[in-house]
């Protein structure tokens, strides 16, 4: 059969087009997603929610052969719904438009794109990144809110239980490929990462200054665990080094700032609220160049998430890393050889490895050297080469590039 000339992509990550069409996303990750797709196809159709004022930075889609088919801002599904005949016409639209559709789950979206798709006739494959499940209990909502956001995410394991069921299915990590696969469905684990070749860096040790600087990169959520980390940070300046920390990445709705709040009063309770940086949002293409100029990479993050694609960006930044032994992470992490792995996210556990790191120079030059051989295994190309080879087996479909290229 001829080759199928359009993918559609369809996820909640909003973007942007500027005066000149370049098409731009506010944190980038997705972004590379979507460039490492492109070379696969004529064209590729996103389906995603668009800023109504862009922010003033970002990261720019690469590829030139990536178009829009804009859906109406939404920051969560409280906004989602209430637009839901407005987003089943621009789905319907889009489904048409494409011969093969791909989507990222869990988001507001999937399941309806999904029933269309199957009207149509579209084979489609999903990609799993993320448990609204496991991440409910950590989010610290009470009463109505609980309530309605519990019946939400019942909902969401409802339409991953039918879609995998009836879709190629990949999974972002061990733990949410064991979640979803089924003595008769087979899902295929990936691992999500943005990082080219270009991206690895060189050196071969940190914490060579007079002072230790901590990097996260993080949504700041309750799911992440990040309140841990002004005690951290006390008891390492406690234990005699000088020691600061930079938490980069954007709050996420009402309860997002509750937690940056609250990060900022326990650094200032705990005396070290000058010692705590929360710059907020840095675009991708901004920050990788940032890691390296920070000594640790600490993320104390608890269930919910497949494995989280920071800690491939700080392996190929040089940063030794220690976080936390949850979802699929101890299946890219093994502990002593590129990285070490918390059993829990309490700060004396936490500030228990930074120290070993900082300490052992051996140790932390071991788990730099096995964070380089595990980025260079694992960029986004060699992600999208090997996806594209089951799409193009299990779908039966001929994609513009060879899988080997």
């Amino acid at each position: 059969m001829s080759p199928p000339s359009t993918l559609g992509i369809l996820y909640h990550m909003p973007f942007w087009q500027d005066a000149d069409g370049n098409l731009w996303e506010g944190e980038g990750s997705f972004a590379r997603y979507v460039d490492s797709l492109a070379p696969y196809f004529d064209e590729i159709v996103l389906a995603v929610p668009v800023f109504d004022t862009p922010p003033s930075t970002g990261s720019r889609v690469r590829a030139a052969n990536v178009t829009l088919a804009p859906l109406p801002y939404f920051p969560g599904p409280r906004q989602f719904y209430p637009m839901l005949p407005t987003m089943l016409s621009r789905l319907r639209a889009w489904v048409q438009r494409c011969d093969v559709i791909h989507l990222r789950v869990p988001t507001p979206a999937a399941i309806f794109a999904f029933r269309l798709a199957q009207a149509q006739g579209k084979p489609v494959f999903l990609l799993v990144v993320g448990d609204y499940e496991a991440l409910l209990p950590h989010l610290g909502y009470r009463g109505l809110k609980k309530v309605l956001f519990s019946r939400y995410v019942a909902f969401e394991e409802w339409a991953l239980r039918h879609m995998t069921a009836r879709a190629l299915t990949f999974a972002n990590g061990a733990a949410l490929r064991r979640k979803h696969e089924r003595a008769d469905l087979r899902v295929h684990e990936t691992r999500t990462t943005t990082l080219g070749l270009d991206d690895l860096a060189t050196r071969v040790d940190t914490c060579q200054g007079p002072r230790i600087r901590l990097l996260t990169v993080s949504r700041i959520d309750p799911r992440k665990g990040l309140r841990t980390l002004p005690a951290v940070v006390a008891d390492i300046q406690a234990a005699g080094f000088d020691v600061t920390a930079d938490v980069v990445g954007p709050t996420v709705g009402l309860i997002g700032q509750s937690e940056h709040d609250a990060i900022r009063a326990e650094a200032q309770r705990l005396g070290v609220r000058d010692r705590i940086n929360l710059p907020g949002s840095i675009a991708l293409d901004e920050l990788m160049p940032m890691y390296r100029g920070f000594d640790i990479f600490v993320l104390p993050t608890r269930p919910g998430e497949g494995i989280p694609r920071v800690l491939l960006e700080a392996m190929a930044s040089g940063l030794p890393v220690v976080t936390t032994d949850v979802s699929g992470i101890a299946s890219l992490i093994t502990e002593g050889d590129n990285g070490l792995l918390v059993d829990e996210g309490s700060p004396a556990a936490m500030t228990a490895a930074v120290l070993r790191v900082i300490r052992d120079p051996a140790l932390r030059r071991r788990l730099i050297a096995g964070g380089y051989a595990t980025a260079k295994a694992h960029t986004a190309e060699r992600q999208a080469a090997a996806m594209m080879q089951i799409v193009s087996s299990e779908l039966a479909i001929t994609l513009r590039q060879s899988t080997a290229a």
